[in-house]
């Protein structure tokens, strides 16, 4: 029974988008599970998902970073991914970058070491396909929202 609800809902989603993109309403999105190819210049998610979570004092959990992503902080990169919109709107300056598409609008498609979040200088507008960001990287040791990444002073970058 779950197997039809499931293939059910795989059908529907990929009869809605092929609709609105006939139609022009909107783009597009893409294959919710494709893996992003990485680029040259550009962090991977390889890398930033190599942090893990360690207990600290009083039982609170934090983040346990790589010398590599250590290395990263306080630097001008540029990462590819997802926009993950945080307010209503067609342009955003604060969102957050995903690894991995999002498949609700009320759910993180991955956990804080696939999530980077994003201060733009700019507006940037919404879409669905991957966009990569630049600007300076911090690594978060202790974030009250539980983020592992932030890049502030953040532009679309070229490629």
């Amino acid at each position: 029974m779950l197997k039809i609800i499931v293939l059910s809902a795989c059908a529907l989603l990929s009869a809605s988008a092929s609709t609105w993109a006939m139609a022009g309403a909107v783009e597009q999105p893409p294959s919710f599970f494709a893996p992003l190819t990485d680029i040259p210049g550009v962090v991977s998610w390889s890398l930033l998902g190599k942090a893990t979570t360690v207990k600290a004092k009083k039982g609170r959990m934090v983040p346990q970073y790589t010398p590599e992503i250590s290395a990263l902080d306080n630097t001008d990169v540029k990462v590819q991914g997802f926009m993950m919109p945080l307010e209503p709107g067609q342009k955003q300056k604060h969102f957050l970058l995903t690894v991995t598409s999002a498949s609700c609008p009320f759910c993180l498609p991955a956990g804080p070491e696939g999530v980077v979040e994003i201060k733009s200088r700019t507006p940037v507008k919404f879409t669905y396909a991957p966009i990569v960001m630049q600007g300076k990287f911090k690594v978060l040791a202790n974030d009250s929202m539980g983020l592992y990444y932030r890049i502030t002073d953040a532009a679309v970058g070229s490629e």
